[in-house]
């Protein structure tokens, strides 16, 4: 069986790209999360707000589709590390929110909010954002990422001190249900459908040990678990995800053991014992799902890192059935993971280097390119795809397993290519 390899190339500001590389314990990893269905959306204020205790938890252990929104960039914070401020701190604490997605394994998202430093209220904080603006984004995030829950890391209530804390509750609050409202930013639905999402909750900050009173009506969950595969706790890679904040002068002790979260519901259906009560996190949540998770159930029982291009067969027949549901959002959202597998299962690794880290519009790059892919004879070289050039460079190599590719490449970066810029400022 053989199967098309089309390689995606971006304009960036560093001087080369690096495909990723995957243990096979992040391999089975992936392989698991294809058996969930269920997704989780965090919102607070700034970068290192979020509680990479229950994403790392959601993530890698519950194999959730998780996703933090943070509302702002951290643009106002302190930097511990350098110099920089406002939009070029923004910059920094952005790469360091990524680099913790990539431990605890969530997804990121941002709105248009400046951090503009401390506020004393959310009204302070509201009269500067423009509440309408930053709600339309917040909208825009769940009716993209499709969230079946929802959770704050602040109360509405005002006791997470700062008025963006305070603000970043509120917003989720209200666009718990905009996010369903057709009349609510109907621009918006030229691209996305309205959702509703099942339930709302806050994440309460963690009660004294010694106090057993102030949880009544909470849901508890103990994220603390040790996770064979990885073999590291949740604790442990939390730890790590939160330390990649840098600027903040964050370092955080490795947490093991039992760890207990606390949640108040905000809306939605009524849970009582878990926050996942009543919302379907496998399969069968479609009509003829279950034969999905059996087959995922499969590849990874069969799954061999001795031979791990062998569940690439079955991850095809895996989106074939998919397909056949009719869910085109799902389907895109497992279409994604399994070709980051697939690369992943071939040992795939490329890497394209340019001789300047800068470029003008017209310029001509020379690009050396290599690619390798070190798993079975699977696999042909198809294309190399520039986005904005005229054509996709076309390659008609029968890749042998392990074999290195080297080749020179000419780009022409098009005339009305933009500056690069972030795209927030």
């Amino acid at each position: 069986m053989k199967y098309k390899i089309i390689l995606l190339f971006t304009f960036i500001y560093s001087a080369g790209f690096l495909s990723a590389q995957l243990s096979s314990a992040e391999i089975l990893q992936k392989l698991q999360r294809l058996g969930n269905t269920a997704s989780v959306l965090y919102i607070a204020a700034h970068p290192d707000d979020e509680n990479t205790r229950l994403l790392s938890y959601l993530s890698r252990e519950l194999h959730v589709r998780t996703a933090y929104l943070s509302l702002t960039r951290g643009d106002g914070g302190q930097n511990l590390i350098g110099s920089e401020t406002e939009e070029a701190l923004g910059l920094i604490r952005t790469q360091e929110l990524l680099a913790a997605r990539k431990i605890d394994g969530a997804q990121q998202f941002f709105t248009r909010a400046f951090d503009f430093g401390y506020s004393k209220n959310p009204e302070e904080t509201f009269s500067i954002w423009n509440r309408d603006s930053v709600l339309h984004d917040v909208v825009w995030v769940i009716r993209n990422f499709k969230p079946d829950i929802i959770i704050t890391r602040f109360p509405t209530t005002g006791e997470g001190g700062h008025g963006h804390h305070t603000a970043s509750a509120i917003l989720a609050v209200d666009a718990f249900k905009a996010a369903a409202d057709p009349k609510k930013y109907p621009r918006q639905l030229k691209h996305v459908e309205t959702w509703q999402s099942k339930k709302l909750f806050w994440n309460n900050f963690m009660p004294s040990r010694d106090v057993t009173t102030n949880t009544k009506g909470m849901i508890k969950m103990d994220v603390g678990a040790f996770n064979q595969n990885l073999g590291l706790s949740i604790g442990e890679i939390a730890s790590m995800s939160r330390s990649q904040h840098k600027s903040q002068g964050f370092g955080v002790k490795m947490q093991r053991g039992e760890i207990l979260e606390y949640f108040t519901q905000l809306d939605g259906d009524t849970a009582r014992n878990t926050i996942f009560d009543g919302v379907p996190t496998s399969w069968s949540r479609y009509q003829n799902g279950a034969g999905i998770s059996v087959m995922v159930n499969q590849m990874i029982s069969n799954f061999d890192p001795y031979n791990a291009s062998a569940t690439i067969p079955q991850l095809v027949l895996y989106l074939e059935e998919i397909q056949k549901m009719g869910d085109k959002f799902q389907y895109q959202v497992k279409l994604k993971e399994v070709e980051d597998l697939m690369l992943a299962l071939g040992g795939v690794y490329q890497d394209i280097t340019v001789q300047k880290i800068e470029y003008l519009a017209g310029d001509t790059l020379t690009c050396n390119y290599n690619f390798i892919y070190r798993r079975a004879n699977m696999v042909n070289l198809v294309s190399l795809k520039v986005p904005g050039a005229q054509e996709e460079i076309r390659f008609t190599d029968k890749i042998k397993s392990n074999q290195l590719v080297e080749k020179k490449i000419k780009i022409q970066i098009p005339l009305n290519t933009p500056i690069s810029n972030p795209y927030w400022i």
